[in-house]
């Protein structure tokens, strides 16, 4: 039990050290999901972007727990 909570936090604290460091870089020119170029206007809108909408979108549903 002791070893899972020790997995689950640092799997946790990955995810937060990765959202962290993307919202304070300058973003990425390509998706990190499909590889597509983010649109000019997403990047000037939220330069830190490193998904394009469709992929944050998904990736918002499945890291809230809504995807089925």
């Amino acid at each position: 039990m002791e070893q899972a909570h020790a997995l689950e936090h640092s799997q946790r604290q990955a995810a937060i050290d990765h959202a962290h460091n993307a919202q304070h870089s300058k973003g990425q020119p390509y998706c990190e999901d499909c590889g597509e170029a983010i649109p000019p206007e997403r990047r000037q809108a939220h330069p830190a972007a490193i998904r394009c909408i469709a992929c944050q979108g998904t990736f918002e549903l499945f890291s809230k727990g809504h995807a089925r």
